[in-house]
């Protein structure tokens, strides 16, 4: 694997596939077909920019025409029109399917924001995997496609090499990039965020200074690697928020070299420097954002994804949990482990709770009890990783998700006593 945020990188799987000096040359190495994938647009700026030089056996323009794809029914089903309450909303986590299915066939959507072809937006889909994906491949002409395991290992074989990303781990396959996926446990669970907007990027530290939070040498990209196999295949292709399919006579795995910065990586949680108060309070929730992908104006995330790992709470004279509150960003939330630390039941490994636009938000009575009353020595909040995939655009939940949605979540808030004035 190499390693970097946002370099340029160059591999080849089989010695001298490369060019030398030219991105097209008129005859690559070998017969290879030249072909450049694009996540920006061609005049972004430079440091904006963000595309790849692919060398393959075929071109990825050879295919019969898209038909309707029927095989997973609650991935982009389309979000609730009905006029939505500004209801807090929990999940417990999902079981397992029945038949035993693939990822995609798998995958579930719980909410979205903004359509796909506004270049806007985040949706949030769950997978229960079963089945490994073998001559099948999808590509996301909507977003780039953020893994976040919650048990069972997955191995994506992408157009640009190898990840194998386990929970504890998250992965990113870009817009456009064809990928597969092997379950190397049997089965595997987990959380993907489908950012439509601006590429996810690492955030603007400021005063933080240089260091801290995610950090650019601690990301993972793979080296080239391909398929070369001449047998049916389906491709399934997700655009404008619909499923369409077609078949190929090979692998779309083809790719025998690369070079350039729109890449599919792997980064290690547990690689994450938490930033905190060493005072008093404790700082917004900000601090913990991994990734972000920014909208038009300034400051006001398209989407954020936002992580609560295991850390140090040492401020004094502080309310450690997180407070009560209520946003002008909707926050939606998952765990990958452990306990959430501002709610003390009801939210489990798997689960998903969302926290729409200025919709009040808090500990639970028992938390904000056990909280207010403790000894407020150094103590290691440990054995938890939750995140947040949050966004500055209301979500909307698909009709699966409104049926299944926890119907006592707001009894979480119930028994608070009042305020006693002197």
């Amino acid at each position: 694997m190499l390693t970097g945020f946002g370099n340029h990188f160059a591999t080849e799987a089989v010695p001298g596939a490369l060019p030398v000096g030219r991105n097209s040359p008129q005859r690559p190495a070998f017969g290879l077909y030249a072909e450049q994938l694009s996540g920006t647009a061609f005049t972004a700026p430079r440091h904006e920019n963000r595309r790849s030089w692919l060398y393959r056996l075929r071109p990825s323009a050879s295919h019969l025409p898209f038909v309707r794809y029927t095989g997973a029914p609650d991935f982009a089903p389309g979000t609730v029109d009905d006029p939505l309450a500004p209801n807090r909303l929990r999940w417990d986590p999902l079981a397992m399917p029945d038949v035993a299915v693939d990822l995609i066939d798998s995958m579930t959507t719980m909410m979205a924001n903004r359509d796909p072809a506004s270049l806007e937006g985040v949706a949030v889909h769950l997978y229960r995997a079963a089945k490994d994906m073998d001559a099948r491949a999808f590509v996301d002409a909507d977003g780039e496609l953020l893994f976040i395991p919650q048990a069972g290992r997955l191995t994506l074989l992408t157009e640009l090499g190898r990840i194998d990303v386990s929970p504890g781990e998250i992965a990113l396959v870009p817009r456009g990039v064809r990928f597969r996926a092997l379950l190397p446990d049997g089965t595997a669970q987990g959380y993907v965020a489908e950012n439509h907007g601006s590429l996810f990027r690492l955030p603007d530290l400021g005063p933080i200074g240089a260091n801290g939070l995610a950090n650019p040498r601690d990301f993972e990209t793979p080296e080239a690697w391909f398929e070369d196999r001449d047998e049916p295949f389906e491709l399934i292709q997700k655009s404008l928020g619909s499923l369409w399919t077609t078949q190929l006579d090979h692998s779309p795995l083809d790719v025998v070299a690369w070079h350039g910065n729109l890449v599919p990586w792997r980064y290690d949680l547990a690689r994450f420097n938490t930033i905190g108060s060493v005072s008093f309070d404790h700082p917004d929730p900000s601090i913990y954002t991994v990734l972000t992908s920014p909208s038009g104006v300034p400051g006001r995330a398209n989407a954020d994804f936002v992580l609560f790992p295991p850390r140090w709470l040492v401020a004094e004279d502080t309310f450690r949990p997180p407070w009560f509150h209520r946003n002008v960003m909707s926050e939606c939330m998952g765990l990958i482990t452990g306990a959430y630390d501002a709610k003390a039941e009801g939210f489990a490994p798997g689960g998903v709770s969302l926290h729409n636009l200025m919709a009040g938000h808090g500990p639970d009575l028992s938390t904000w009890q056990a909280a207010s009353a403790a000894e407020l020595a150094p103590r290691k909040l440990d054995a938890t990783m939750a995140f947040m995939v949050e966004s500055c655009w209301p979500f909307r939940p698909t009709r699966f998700a409104l049926d299944r949605a926890q119907p006592d979540y707001d009894a979480a808030w119930a028994g608070f006593p009042k305020a006693k004035l002197p």
